[in-house]
């Protein structure tokens, strides 16, 4: 995400970004399994529903572009040989089922015990735009050898949701990118931006109302039950991870008794306001750096921004002011580094403080012309250009048109305007990591809210204690909202559940016999 952000929505959605979307893999396939006996057994009818077909192949080079290490590329293929790939037809409009129909591309890795199969687990990816395609694999049983227990007595379900990779999608020409020059923003600056802003929402929703119109939290649930029904599988349960959380809940609220045992981790609020979570996200932010500020000041003589943390938050927040006085142009970076940059450094999650820390360190004593080496690290690293033959692993439009489907809040001008002022007043250290609330001023379909309802299934919402992508009292909301067991993971981290051995576990121990503790250390704070 760009430094200079014009709207952003941490944890629900990101600025929408300039993304070059590559096609689907089309070059030679993999034969994985396209209806095994297995798959027969328990499908019945409706197995025909679902359109099977040979799994997309992957270069070790879009493998590893995936984020796949090179030890696991190996077993990358062969989890691949493994993968079911097909596509469902739902209507475009579940108003109108004999309408037109779209396709939702579907992945299955079937359970490797299936004498004592348990059911089949769907992960919800991210976002809204994030792909799921691969989540069987690059979310469950290639992250560690805990959560690859998972897929022992489960099927492992993944998709990509109406709008996203291989599913049916369309595209909208980008929003504006934000200020022109670095610095503070100006109020001719931010006029600029949100009237580009509401023409870019007026263009991109009357492109094509009758598809963008239907991208939605409650819509993609319609299509993932209707998934359900075309796999054969009388339940599903559910595993959400980031905006995954939301479309779970509704999910649960709108098919309780489709509905088996869920995991959500790192919840969305309960309500899709823009400007409400900005302003939410924002408070967790000054208050994790405040942590931050207090371990940096213990390692007072590796980063040398004061011995307490008062004396940290106060050059850090120097810095800030000094950096927008001042911008400083490097001729190794993408962009200037202008306060915005230093308030970037001051929000990161203590998996990054190490790091942080010494580019904060840095900027107090920087020369020259080409930028210190933690600087760029952190903060020099354009956007690069998609692998040839890569999947789709975030739509910007979607993001785009589901956030602002569900906000109701588009304010006007002068109202985003007096909240950027007033934000960036309230936090000094890191409010300049922020940008307006304009993201769907303008927005002309109309706001359609996600359905929560409170139910008694299974249901447990992982809480990280310490974290503003999703803030903890959000599933403390979404409790009251929907109702649920509060699992706390003691970092920082968004969806570090299924990264952390102890809590992947945890996660497993959840599904297989529907009991959980009450939490776990998660990533934890750096020593």
């Amino acid at each position: 995400m760009s430094r200079a952000r014009t709207a952003g929505m941490a944890g629900l959605t990101g600025a929408v970004l300039a993304l070059s979307l590559p096609a689907p893999a089309t070059a030679a396939e993999h034969a994985g399994p396209s209806a095994s006996a297995v798959a027969n057994s328990r499908s019945g009818s409706g197995l025909s529903s679902v359109q099977w077909k040979s799994c997309p192949a992957y270069s070790d080079e879009v493998i590893r572009s995936l984020g796949v290490t090179e030890d696991k590329v190996a077993a990358f293929h062969s989890l691949m040989k493994r993968l079911e790939c097909g596509t469902v037809s739902v209507p475009q409009d579940h108003r109108d089922p004999a309408g037109r129909k779209i396709d939702i591309a579907v992945t299955r890795l079937a359970a490797t015990d299936e004498a004592n199969r348990l059911g089949a687990v769907a992960v919800l990816p991210g976002g809204p735009g994030g792909s799921g395609y691969l989540d069987p694999i690059l979310r469950v049983t290639l992250r560690n050898a805990e959560m690859a227990e998972l897929n022992e007595r489960y099927d492992i379900i993944g998709f990509d949701p109406r709008g996203v990779g291989y599913s049916t999608k369309v595209a909208c020409e980008p929003g504006p990118r934000g200020p022109d020059k670095p610095g503070p923003l100006t109020k001719e600056s931010a006029r600029k931006i949100y009237d580009a802003q509401v023409a870019a929402n007026l263009k991109c929703a009357n492109s094509n109302p009758d598809f963008l119109g239907q991208l939605t939290t409650d819509t993609v649930a319609r299509d993932l039950d209707q998934v359900r029904t075309a796999l054969g599988d009388r339940t599903l349960n559910l595993l959400g991870l980031s905006w995954g959380t939301y479309l779970g809940a509704a999910y649960r609220s709108l098919f309780p008794t489709h509905t088996g045992r869920v995991f959500l981790d790192s919840p969305a609020p309960p309500w899709t306001r823009l400007d409400r979570h900005i302003e939410e996200s924002a408070a967790a932010v000054e208050r994790n750096f405040g942590r931050m500020a207090a371990w940096l000041a213990r390692g007072e003589a590796t980063y040398g921004l004061g011995a307490t943390a008062k004396q940290v938050r106060k050059q850090v927040v120097k810095l800030v002011r000094d950096y927008d006085k001042s911008p400083k142009t490097y001729t190794d970076l993408p962009l200037p580094i202008d306060g915005s940059a230093v308030a970037d450094l001051a929000r990161r999650n203590s998996t990054e403080w190490a790091r942080a820390g010494k580019a904060l360190s840095e900027l107090r004593t920087a020369t020259g012309t080409t930028a210190p080496p933690t600087v760029k690290e952190l903060l020099g690293a354009p956007m690069g250009a998609p692998v040839p033959g890569a999947p789709e692993m975030t739509n910007a439009t979607m993001n785009w048109a589901v956030t602002c489907n569900e906000d109701g809040s588009r304010p006007s001008f002068d109202t985003t305007w007096h909240d950027y002022r007033r934000l960036q007043k309230r936090f000094a250290a890191t409010g300049r990591s922020w940008g307006m609330t304009a993201l769907c001023s303008g927005w002309p379909l109309p706001v359609q809210q996600a359905t929560l309802k409170r139910g008694s299934g299974s249901l447990v919402l992982a809480a990280h204690l310490y974290e503003y992508m999703s803030v903890y009292d959000w599933a403390l909301q979404t409790r009251r909202a929907v109702g649920g067991t509060v699992y706390t993971i003691a970092d920082d981290v968004h969806v570090s559940a299924t990264r952390v051995p102890e809590c992947a576990a945890d996660l497993v121990k959840y599904f297989e016999t529907g009991r959980i503790d009450s939490g776990c250390e998660g990533s934890g704070t750096p020593n």
